[in-house]
């Protein structure tokens, strides 16, 4: 095994930290890092929903909650990227502030870099380096909704889908897909007037899907609910399984892996060279010019 592997599993935060980073950029040696990984212990849980929902708030209570238990946890939280540099816009390190120095956390900001979903693309990477150090639960927290549900749903072992009462053309746009991937409702700010109105809602679309799916009621910023909250992950995580749903969702991250590895020669810079002076050309048609080009790559 590679000695920063050895390190990692033995819970050296550096050795990680370092990893993290040769992953995400894939600088040297980031594909042997992920091939030779161990596979872990730690739980995934997906917290993901609108903007506005306080998952990082809720993010941080289940955090309070899980280290009071002696539990060790990470937090992978997905922000949206500097357009000048493709760093991660919002600090994790200032909003979890009370829990950056904990001996039992280890958090870290990932920018989404343009990924279309609410998730870095290489966050099932990052998730795999994270589970090879001894955490008992990984925390992924996406940028919003849309894309992300699904996404965070083929790494997570448990994916909770965090609403604010606010939230009911949001839940009345809902495509029955999401409804199928939430392993637990959570509507946030519960203090909130609406808020039994949606779940009244959610309720019957949960009962209409024939869904055992929890919902439930919290408010992260006192903490109401939380110790619930993280019970019903808890179980869940336990009878988390491989489903149909999660091997297609896994078969679509190794296609897109195949994918990169079948273009990891071409330069994106040289095919915009190349594409510039094509497009030029009378009768260009970009779908030919994209299969001549993946036929030499």
């Amino acid at each position: 095994m590679i000695p920063m592997l050895e390190k990692i599993a033995l819970g050296d935060q550096r050795a990680l930290a370092r990893a993290i980073t040769i992953v995400e950029n894939k600088l040297p040696g980031w594909a042997a890092i992920l091939e030779q990984a161990p596979a872990g212990t730690a739980k995934v849980v997906g917290i993901t929903g609108p903007p506005g929902a306080g998952k990082s708030t809720l993010v941080n209570a289940l955090l309070a909650h899980w280290l009071s238990q002696e539990k060790k946890v990470a937090v992978l939280a997905v922000d949206p990227s500097s357009p000048f540099n493709y760093g991660a816009l919002l600090g994790d390190r200032i909003r979890m502030s009370n829990f950056y120095n904990h001996p039992g956390t280890f958090i870290r900001s990932l920018a989404s870099r343009g990924a279309l979903g609410g998730l870095s693309n290489a966050i099932m990477e990052v998730t795999d380096v994270v589970k090879a150090a001894p955490f008992d639960f990984v925390i992924v927290e996406t940028v919003g909704i849309g894309q992300s549900e699904v996404e965070v749903a083929a790494l997570a072992d448990c994916t909770v889908l965090a609403l604010v009462p606010e939230a009911g053309d949001v839940v009345q746009t809902m495509k029955a897909g999401v409804m199928e991937i939430a392993d637990v409702f959570v509507i946030n700010k519960a203090d909130r007037d609406g808020s039994e109105a949606l779940y009244k809602t959610l309720q019957r679309l949960v009962h209409e899907h024939a869904a055992r799916t929890p919902v439930l009621k919290t408010n992260a910023t006192t903490g109401e609910g939380v110790a619930g909250l993280a019970t019903a992950i808890e179980q869940e995580l336990k009878q988390a399984d491989l489903s149909e749903k999660k091997i297609w969702l896994l078969t679509e991250k190794c296609w897109r892996l195949m994918q990169e590895e079948r273009m990891k020669g071409l330069d994106k810079g040289i095919v915009a060279q190349q594409l510039a002076r094509a497009v030029q050309q009378p009768g260009f048609n970009l779908y030919r010019f994209a299969h001549q080009l993946s036929a030499t790559a």
